[in-house]
């Protein structure tokens, strides 16, 4: 049998007299049912519920067009054309606002396609012409110009290792040594040990290498929305690998928290061994080594001296801060410790990282500072505890634009002085 949907047919009730006109699918399914049961099929008495209703207004801006219902007194003239006008004044803002939202969704797009054509253009540069002759191009004006600019993705792991150097000569080799005895001493760690023993362990043996009990404790809070360090996620054994290597390789300095995401940010743009090897030249940096080794001298050194560019460069925000006995440890310690890859979104994270393998760690304390100029006027309406509180967890919207513009504007020379001077003379 083939059905015709949009077929109308006529069909009386013969027991009330009533006529209806339904689909063709409809009645042969009412048909069937009189064929089964023997008995006539009966539909529903079309709906009375809006039959008494003159006032029908079509949507809500069309209630200030219609007139009122016949019980009550009608629309003088000047009040219609005062409605008509309100109604007018709606649907043109409406399309302003529509036009508007229109012509910001073009600019983001052609913002994209000019960063992507920019990042094509520029990754060509980089593979073909700088990192082949990298020892001779490296500290050219235009490749620092290129380098500010931000790294393309595909050459961005690359440039890192290249700018962070080895100096350490840790070879694959010799991590997978490490990797090898951080196994071994997982093994001898009883698998039914809660995470408060864990913790307790951690905190009451002296030898640094037990800190490889505390490492499992950190990775779940490494980047909890992208879902991929946690337990069962793709990076999660890298990561694991990776600092339990470290803390093996120094027990000296053996496992901080706030470690996990300098290892995580390295192990998204290069391989296993690789990163390894950044992650330990990059964690002997003074700067980086100074504060995980807790080292407090060289710690309020390096507060003092971003003090004296805080003053030079944001003098009223500096004497806000003053005010509140607001000390730069209370939010710098946490920037520091990460590199930014926590208080930032990960992609101008990578961005910050980029110009501190070029200018070191100048630049990190220069990062700070324009974090600071971004927010200086809403800084200045808090109090401590909203500063602090601010600071240690930035606004979602920023954007490399905006924070790179208010880098650019920070001088990092004090008296003909620049920071490495400043710095050391502390």
């Amino acid at each position: 049998m083939r059905i015709v949907f949009n077929q109308k047919i006529s069909w009386t009730n013969y027991h009330s007299g009533e006529e209806y006109v339904l689909g063709g699918l409809c009645c042969l399914l009412f048909l069937e049912y009189e064929a089964r049961t023997g008995r006539m099929y009966k539909p529903p008495p079309p709906s009375t519920r809006r039959k008494n209703i003159e006032f029908e207004p079509l949507s809500t801006t069309a209630l200030i067009l219609e007139d009122r219902p016949a019980n009550l007194p009608a629309k003088s003239v000047e009040e219609a054309l005062r409605h008509r006008q309100e109604y007018d004044e709606m649907v043109a803002e409406a399309k302003k606002r529509e036009i508007k939202e229109a012509h910001k969704r073009k600019k983001i797009m052609r913002e994209r396609f000019k960063q992507e054509e920019n990042i094509a253009s520029a990754m060509v540069i980089w593979v073909n012409e700088i990192l082949p002759n990298w020892e001779g191009m490296r500290a050219t004006r235009r490749v620092r110009e290129l380098w500010w600019q931000g790294l393309p993705p595909s050459v961005r792991g690359k440039v890192w290792s290249l700018a962070v150097g080895n100096e350490l000569n840790i070879t694959p080799e010799l991590y997978e040594i490490f990797l090898s005895r951080a196994k071994e001493r997982w093994k001898s760690f009883s698998e039914t040990s809660s995470e408060n023993d864990i913790e307790d362990a951690g905190a009451s043996v002296a030898d640094r290498e037990a800190s490889l009990e505390l490492i499992k404790l950190d990775i779940s809070r490494t980047f909890p929305s992208l879902y991929i360090f946690q337990k069962g996620g793709p990076y999660h054994d890298l990561l694991h690998s990776v600092l339990g290597a470290y803390t093996c390789y120094r027990p000296d300095v053996g496992y901080v928290q706030g470690m996990s995401f300098i290892a995580a940010v390295l192990i998204l743009n290069l391989e296993e061994a690789d990163a390894f090897i950044a992650f330990a030249n990059l964690l002997n940096k003074p700067c980086q080594l100074a504060f995980f080794r807790v080292d407090h001298s060289m710690m309020l050194k390096y507060f003092a001296a971003f003090e004296v560019f805080f003053e030079e460069n944001l003098p009223k925000l500096f004497l806000h801060f003053k005010s509140y006995s607001l000390t730069p440890d209370i939010y710098l310690i946490d920037w520091i410790f990460t590199l930014y890859s926590k208080s930032l979104p990960l992609d101008l994270a990578c961005r910050v990282w980029d110009v501190f393998c070029r200018d070191g760690e100048e630049f990190l304390f220069r990062t700070g500072l324009g974090i600071l100029r971004l927010y200086e006027d809403i800084l200045l309406q808090m109090d401590f505890i909203h500063i602090a509180q601010f600071l240690t967890k930035l606004p979602e919207d920023i954007t490399s634009e905006r924070l790179f513009s208010c880098i650019a504007a920070i001088q990092m020379q004090n008296s003909n002085k620049k920071w490495a001077q400043v710095s050391f003379w502390l």
